[in-house]
């Protein structure tokens, strides 16, 4: 008797930016297909790709997502420092003004990625498209989901002016902000999923700048942090990235934010910020580009993982689940760590099996929580951000968090163990170990700092001595 071969299995992902070509990357080679299907024509190289506004502003990889990027997609990392990305140490190559503080400049614990976003995208979107098992789809726009509120059998989309169903095993959305889940699970006949949304009012500036020569390497990141307890938030954040280039970003909160005037770029960062460190550095370095600025700053999450049911072969990832006010730049390490999920989940259980779907849901909600749960306790502290205000959660967890961080100013035990979360390499419950509670308890061992850290040496190749 002949044996029949096993049906081909047939994997669609929904959106062709970081998370959709992580995706992808997580399903070749468990699926026979993989079509990755992108309402843009995406780029050849790392050039501005259209519907991504936010590419032009600071972003990073924290070690965490920087550790899952390249179990996904092996010689990754190297390929972007050959490209100009920095690697650099935390918080050794930080410095950080806190709500609570200068921040000291430790011993590496943790590291970061540092490039542009078209460059972390090209070099992303190269080498997955580069496995033969992937295919993209191009200029195709998404109008829903084939199947039943039990299982969802393909994706209904329109090409060149022609509707189709691609028939898939697996779906996945990772579409963004702009994801149309919520109102494809209603098509199917399932209830609305919770939300919640904390909108802090936040608006972005940023602007490239060409580095003095001496600082185009070597250089730390510059931060200093809003603080939601001096009524409208205000900060900026200098990024060395690729070319010997400096991306600065300035935001602020409703009633302070900055302008897409570029005249104004230099005044906000010297008379709004709490220190004007990142105005004297770029005020010795040559702008490249003019101001873009963003409104789209809002944190957004949608509870997926606590639907009553869920239909099988249907999975969310990234933005879609949760999106971050980017000051905290967790994203795309979110997201990257969401499609390890979805890899090792489907490997265990194999194509199929029944509740993988829902599954592989609540394993995406534990990164996602980390992040949420690192945004929104600040965020949701300035005026108008949710309807309602602060949870007494929310209150509690902050003044914690307040005296963690000024405990981490001045104890580097404790600035470990709250970059071991940042960087989300470790889970919060670290910060509840008992050590570390009586550490927040005694408070810093070591005087507050008067002044930025930069090292005399950094300060002069920055042109500031």
């Amino acid at each position: 008797m002949t044996e029949r071969p096993s049906p081909a299995r047939v994997a669609v992902v929904l959106g062709g930016s970081h998370t959709g070509m992580l995706a992808a990357a997580a399903l070749a080679g468990l699926a026979d297909r993989v079509v990755v299907v992108e309402r843009d024509v995406l780029p050849a190289g790392p050039v501005p790709r259209k519907g991504l506004p936010q590419a032009r502003h600071v972003h990073q990889l924290w070690s965490g997502g920087a550790l899952a990027l390249e179990e996904l997609l092996p010689g990754v990392t190297g390929r972007l420092r050959e490209a100009g990305a920095h690697r650099l140490p935390v918080t050794t190559d930080m410095v950080a003004l806190s709500p609570q503080g200068w921040f000291r400049r430790w011993a590496e614990s943790h590291f970061m990625l540092l490039s542009s976003r078209d460059l972390l995208d090209a070099t992303v979107r190269a080498q997955v498209l580069a496995d033969d098992r992937i295919e993209l789809l191009e200029d195709t726009e998404v109008l829903g989901l084939d199947g039943t509120g039990a299982a969802v059998t393909g994706v209904r989309v329109r090409v060149a002016g022609a509707e189709r169903t691609l028939h898939a095993d697996l779906v996945v959305d990772a579409t963004g902000r702009a994801s149309r889940t919520p109102q494809w699970l209603a098509a199917l006949g399932l209830p609305a999923p919770h939300s919640r949304t904390v909108d802090s009012g936040l608006a972005y500036a940023s602007r490239l700048f060409r580095a003095p020569e001496p600082a185009r390497e070597g250089f730390p990141v510059v931060n200093v942090q809003l603080d939601p307890r001096s009524g409208p938030g205000r900060g900026g954040v200098l990024l060395p990235i690729e070319h010997g280039q400096w991306l600065v970003t300035l935001c602020g909160t409703r009633g302070a934010e900055p302008t897409g005037d570029s005249a104004d770029f230099a005044r906000y960062a010297r008379a709004e910020l709490r220190h004007p460190v990142i105005a004297d550095l770029v005020e010795q370095a040559e702008p490249l580009t003019d101001v873009t600025l963003t409104r789209t700053t809002a944190n957004r999450r949608v509870f997926y993982e606590r639907m009553p049911a869920w239909p099988e072969n249907l999975v969310v990832l990234g933005d879609a689940v949760a999106a971050y006010n980017p000051v905290y730049g967790h994203g795309m390490s979110v997201a990257a760590q969401g499609a390890v999920a979805l890899r090792a989940l489907l490997r265990r259980h194999g194509w199929g099996a029944p509740g993988l779907a829902r599954r592989v849901q609540k394993a995406v909600a534990r990164p996602v929580g980390a992040a949420w749960d690192l945004a929104i306790g600040q965020d949701v502290f300035y005026p108008g951000a949710t309807e309602e205000g602060p949870t007494r959660r929310d209150r509690l967890v902050s003044a914690y968090v307040d005296r963690l961080m000024r405990t981490a100013t001045g104890n580097g035990r404790i600035a470990r163990r709250v970059t071991d979360v940042t960087s989300l390499e470790r889970r919060a419950e670290v910060l509840l170990a008992p050590s570390v509670l009586l550490a927040a308890a005694v408070g810093p061992l070591r005087p507050a700092l008067t002044g930025p850290p930069l090292t005399a040496e950094e300060l002069k190749r920055a042109g500031l001595e």
